[in-house]
């Protein structure tokens, strides 16, 4: 009967062992809410001074607090870390507040997020500034990257477009206000399409003027053609878009002039004109020509870009450009082009150039991290901004189709400007696929 008894105990073990097993990988949500967060927490409490200490983040005390420690309390004076004032579990991780003594600043916590990450055990381990004096730890249990679903609260509203999950688990939004123009860079099979798949998903929701300029032809924009107010498929069709586009930004900046007003959004709303997000997909072919005859018109449309990204943002034209490579070997203008274009993002790339180019001017420390993504990791990506930070991303996998879908369901939405017309997408049809013969006769 004992033998029964204990035969049952290790059966009942190695079951449990397994499930555990089994969330941690198949669940790994369920996993972290159940062990892993006690686990972090405790280790994080039990070990939090020494790790401090250890990884150069403590300072010695003041003269008073030394002077009180080794006469009052006769202990030893020991360095002192920062001083924990919340912990906030979620469940993707934990949030830390930590109140910083004189002498650390964030930045000294954020160069020691990697050692933290291993001493405490957990995926990832972010820092941010919260308000002077001091920051927050956001740790990751687990790998959220590795199956991307956005939350159902993440849904498009005013100019902001949930597009991809944070590796902190929060998530990554597109705001036009705040960030008005953007870069996305990626080689081929990267993720890049996929990020303007879901870009322009959410965006087809919003009562917004959505422009595509295409010059493989179309081949990515076109089948969005429900929900555009214009589509150019060539070089050619792009220049005289984009001449239009810089017509159109004068009378809106003479309309604020009549108003007394500097900013599109400070009109009242009846006398507002439509926000219009312009993507351009493989910026490099608005670049090269095949003939010097061709450069003059060229490089017209790369000066007129560049007023659009100087200018646009106040009449609410937004620019979204994306590409392989952007850098000066492209040609005249690219370089004051990508000046101007705020927000970044950059996925797996082929060599170290293309990431410099696109983060190397605002966020530095982040160009290693784009260098090193993995190739069977498609759609994670790195975003920056000119305020320096940076985060890994990852879009959620949309297919050509549901992106279609979304924009047929909303062309109702699409605004009839007139200076557009002439580059109003027809409807577009589908061709009907072709009968293809078996390659083995079936069997009788």
């Amino acid at each position: 009967m004992a033998d029964l008894t204990l035969l049952i105990e290790a059966t009942g073990a190695l079951a449990g062992a397994g499930g555990v097993s089994y969330a941690k990988h198949r669940a790994p949500r369920l996993y972290w809410s159940t062990v892993g967060l006690p686990l972090t927490w405790g280790r994080f409490t039990w070990s939090y001074r020494s790790t401090m200490d250890v990884c150069g983040l403590t300072v010695q005390p003041s003269g008073l607090r030394a002077f009180m420690t080794r006469n009052l309390s006769r202990r030893e004076v020991r360095p002192v870390p920062p001083k924990v004032r919340r912990v906030r579990p979620t469940s993707t991780g934990l949030r830390i507040t930590l109140r910083l003594p004189a002498g650390l600043e964030p930045a000294d916590v954020a160069t020691s997020s990697e050692r933290l990450r291993h001493a405490f055990g957990v995926q990832s381990v972010t820092v941010a500034e919260t308000k002077p004096g001091f920051v927050e730890l956001r740790m990751t249990g687990y790998d959220v990257l590795r199956r991307v679903h956005l939350p159902r609260s993440a849904q498009p509203r005013g100019l902001r477009v949930p597009v991809a999950l944070r590796e902190d688990g929060t998530v990554f939004e597109r705001d036009y206000r705040a960030v008005p123009m953007a870069l996305t860079l990626g080689a081929t099979l990267s993720g890049k399409s996929v990020y303007q798949r879901n870009l322009v998903k959410g965006l087809a929701q919003l009562p917004v003027g959505l422009i595509g300029i295409d010059c493989k032809r179309g081949v990515e924009h076109s089948r969005y053609a429900p929900r555009l107010s214009a589509l150019a498929t060539d070089p050619d069709m792009a220049g005289r878009l984009i001449d239009a586009l810089v017509l159109e930004m004068g009378e809106r900046f003479d309309l604020l002039a009549l108003h007394g007003v500097s900013d599109v959004w400070d009109l009242p709303a009846k006398l507002r004109p439509v926000p219009l997000v312009v993507l351009i997909d493989e910026v490099a072919e608005l670049f090269f020509v095949t003939s010097k005859k061709d450069e003059a018109a060229r490089d017209r449309t790369v000066m007129q870009l560049v007023r659009l990204g100087q200018m646009a943002r106040a009449v609410g034209i937004y620019l979204e450009v994306c590409g392989q490579r952007f850098g000066s070997d492209l040609g005249k203008g690219a370089t004051a082009l990508r000046a101007q274009l705020t927000g970044r993002v950059v996925h797996r790339v082929n060599d170290k150039q293309t990431a410099e180019m696109g983060l190397g001017d605002i966020a530095p420390d982040a160009v290693m991290a784009a260098t090193s993504i993995r190739a069977d990791r498609p759609g994670v990506a790195v975003a920056g901004d000119t305020s320096g930070g940076w985060s890994r991303i990852r879009t959620p996998e949309t297919s050509p189709a549901d992106a279609a879908a979304v924009c047929r369901e909303f062309a109702h939405l699409t605004p009839e400007l007139p200076f557009l017309a002439p580059f109003r997408p027809p409807a577009r049809q589908m061709p009907p696929m072709p009968t293809v013969p078996p390659l083995v006769s079936p069997q009788p």
